[in-house]
């Protein structure tokens, strides 16, 4: 069974406790949960040339700049105020920023190099 939100549908419809429960309320909460989707895409399927012009890649770039704006809160309200205090804090992070997107570093050697910095600069 592929993902965890079928797998939890399907425990929910085996437990409950009025009938159908059992393999038969697995079955029915498993199509309760994929039915919609695959009505809304084969419903959506003949038309999908048209929605792929302009309007669809607009509403992508749209949804695409929301996630950035949301990864940017979530950056910034937990992390950053909890964890740049000081301003080596703030070179540690400044530095790693620079090897991911100016010097393409691999992300495992960035976070095993800060990881290693901000060991030292404790001590």
């Amino acid at each position: 069974m592929s993902g965890p939100l079928f797998t939890f549908a399907a425990y929910l419809g085996a437990v409950m406790g009025p009938s159908p429960n059992g393999v038969v309320g697995a079955e029915v909460a498993l199509v309760g949960l994929l039915l919609p989707g695959m009505l809304l895409v084969y419903g959506v399927l003949p038309f999908w040339d048209g929605l792929r012009s302009k309007a669809a890649q607009a509403a992508v770039r749209g949804a695409n700049a929301a996630v950035v704006g949301i990864l940017g809160a979530a950056l910034y309200n937990p992390v950053w105020t909890s964890a740049v205090l000081t301003s080596y804090d703030f070179a540690l992070a400044l530095a790693g920023f620079l090897l991911l997107a100016v010097w393409k570093s691999p992300p495992w050697i960035v976070v095993v190099l800060l990881a290693l910095s901000g060991t030292i600069l404790s001590i």
